[in-house]
């Protein structure tokens, strides 16, 4: 095949080529992955946390990065109200934990560990972790549950003691779907974690779980008149405030870098089949001058980008999975989660690019002309 032959006349820049192609495709793969993680890692304490209602502060929409503090009045209140079969309160608080390689910082989510639906010990909790993926839920105040991510990174195993100002709690469990990229959560008793802030009796918010047949909505509307200063958010309407505030402040980042890429791969391909043609202009000019139509040598430009771009996404698609494997060993923090899906829209975007620039470099075929042959 004449397109492949012209390739391969410079293999070591036809590699280099197919290289930087791969490297754009593992970028768009990479930042896809990183998001799906960090959307998904971010709201999945609020996704397996599952209430009917959550009660906040008001003007409060969002845990991320929203600031509530409500009293144990509020609670009381809520026990009371006709219909109300369960109400879990919720502190959530930054709290820096000593390392061996210094402080670091643990979203800490304390719970009353009686409101689990399976009492303490289990993996199920109103308001605990999402799951538990070694050892046990918390029991006592003496207790944590560490991310296992920001464990693995700061080498903390079951039964270890972390210091946390002048407490010290034992490491009981790891928790799985607490890692929300730049913070992880940690897990103990209310109590503690009421003791770690210095102000007890204030919790962040509580999750109110109704009685069968109780109408969520009127429920809702309420509570939100008879309690003064709350908001009162169904849980599809919470979780989609979360994931909003998420977006808000990491999808810009990615949008940039994407487009930079892409910027990037663009130049790539279009400076390569340039040169090709420049290289070959009395290849070209003998076609025209034996007949050959212009869209035989357009398809040939085609079929070199198409070539390129499919090799590089091939190479991608190889390499990408144990680099991917590499970086979270490296870097626990960093979650990364690829699908079939977002291999087809890079892929798809890759043919996007590689169809613009064979379009933008063929016109220099108008300038070839068939006397160039005899030259």
């Amino acid at each position: 095949m004449y397109p492949l032959r012209i390739l391969l006349r410079q293999p070591v820049r036809t590699a280099l080529t197919i290289g930087g192609v791969a490297l754009c495709v593992v970028l768009m793969l990479f930042l896809l992955s990183v998001y799906r993680g960090v959307a998904e890692g971010s709201v999945e304490y609020i996704v397996k946390n599952r209430a009917d209602l959550w009660v906040l502060r008001k003007n409060t929409t969002n845990i991320l990065r929203g600031s509530s503090l409500l009293t144990t009045a509020h609670g009381i209140v809520l026990r009371q109200t006709p219909g109300i079969r369960q109400v879990a309160p919720v502190l959530l608080t930054l709290v820096t934990v000593s390392t061996g390689e210094g402080a670091a910082t643990l979203f800490v989510a304390g719970f009353d560990p009686a409101t689990s639906p399976g009492g303490a010990g289990k993996a199920a909790s109103a308001g605990g972790p999402p799951a538990i993926c070694e050892g046990r839920n918390v029991a006592a105040d003496s207790e944590i549950v560490l991310d296992r991510c920001f464990a693995r990174k700061h080498g903390r195993a079951v039964g270890d003691v972390i210091r946390m100002h002048d407490d010290r709690l034992t490491v009981v469990g790891f928790s799985s779907g607490t890692n929300a990229f730049v913070i992880q959560y940690g897990f103990t008793t209310l109590h503690r974690a009421q003791m770690l802030t210095g102000f007890p009796g204030i919790v962040t918010c509580y999750l109110v779980a109704l009685e069968p047949g109780v109408d969520r909505d009127s429920m809702r509307t309420a509570l939100a008149d008879d309690l003064p200063g709350v908001e009162v958010f169904d849980h599809a309407t919470f979780l989609q405030n979360n994931v909003r505030e998420m977006e808000s402040g990491f999808l810009p980042i990615l949008y940039a870098i994407a487009a930079i890429g892409t910027v990037v791969l663009t130049s790539i391909l279009s400076l390569l089949l340039a040169v090709i043609i420049l290289e070959s202009r009395k290849d070209f000019a003998v076609m025209r001058a034996i007949g050959s139509p212009d869209r035989f040598l357009r398809g040939i430009i085609f079929l070199q980008a198409l070539l390129l771009s499919a090799g590089g996404t091939i190479v991608a698609s190889l390499a990408f999975p144990p680099l991917a494997s590499l970086i979270e060993w490296l870097s626990p923090e960093i979650s990364t989660r690829a699908s079939l899906l977002q291999v087809c829209g890079v892929s798809g975007v890759v043919l996007g690019v590689t169809l613009f620039s064979a379009w933008s470099t063929m016109r220099r075929l108008r300038s070839i002309y068939p006397l160039e042959a005899f030259a």
